[in-house]
């Protein structure tokens, strides 16, 4: 057995991985997701006559606002309604083990949840001329957004024994960093420089435009170290 294997972090994101496929949630979840952005790209395909994902990447910040916190929001969440979470911390393994292993399953699974999007890029081939430098920004984005947006969702989850409080908890979180700049219309110009760069939408809109500005990235890693950090000080808080 190699070493990775022995990790527990990555023994603990294959137990998450593997319930990941056996229950209901998922499934429905990704379809609804599928469903969603499906209507969204082909709304601009056959009304506008456009064969593009500019609409579809637009509403990706707001669309994983809530779908993030719903594949996130069992993690943490049912092993305490449960009480197995406290079987899992008597084990050799520290806070930083659970957390990293959860986070890592959870990150996973929203890329396979976002990885059927990848033929939209088929059909824009086919019926169009897509500007592939966008689509590359976009789907760079949405993988910095959905490692930030699942941090999140992993705190959310971490901090109660209820479901959907996680869900809210989280989905609240992501949709005001999202929507922050559109708060900001009537604020003087210094202060909306000031409080968009705390935009999750703002950043993301850069890097879909195919601008790879180390700011944009800068602020999606500290996303998402901010909400980690936090949650594995919430471990420790909880195992004293």
């Amino acid at each position: 057995m190699n070493s990775k294997n022995k990790n527990p972090a990555f023994i603990i994101m294959k137990r998450e991985l593997q319930s990941f496929f056996t229950g209901p949630i998922a499934y429905i979840v990704i379809g609804l997701y599928l469903l969603i952005t499906g209507i969204l790209f082909f709304s601009t395909f056959f009304i506008y006559n456009r064969a593009e994902l500019r609409q579809f990447f637009s509403m990706m910040p707001v669309i994983l606002s809530f779908f993030v916190p719903a594949l996130t929001m069992r993690l943490f969440a049912e092993e305490k309604r449960v009480g197995s979470i406290e079987t899992l911390m008597t084990l050799p393994v520290t806070e930083v083990n659970v957390v990293t292993g959860k986070y890592l399953a959870a990150f996973f699974e929203n890329l396979i949840m976002i990885a059927p999007t990848l033929f939209y890029i088929l059909a824009a081939e086919i019926f169009g001329s897509p500007d592939y430098g966008p689509i590359l920004g976009g789907y760079l984005g949405a993988i910095f957004l959905t490692a930030a947006f699942t941090a999140i969702g992993l705190f959310a989850s971490s901090i109660t024994k209820n479901q959907i409080i996680a869900f809210f908890t989280g989905f609240i979180i992501c949709i005001v960093l999202t929507m922050l700049d559109s708060f900001l219309v009537f604020l003087p110009a210094p202060i909306v420089s000031f409080v968009s760069y705390f935009s999750a939408n703002s950043h993301f809109n850069s890097i879909s435009r195919g601008i790879i500005d180390t700011r944009d990235l800068l602020y999606f890693i500290s996303l998402t170290a901010l909400f980690f950090v936090s949650t594995v000080k919430v471990q420790q808080n909880n195992k004293k």
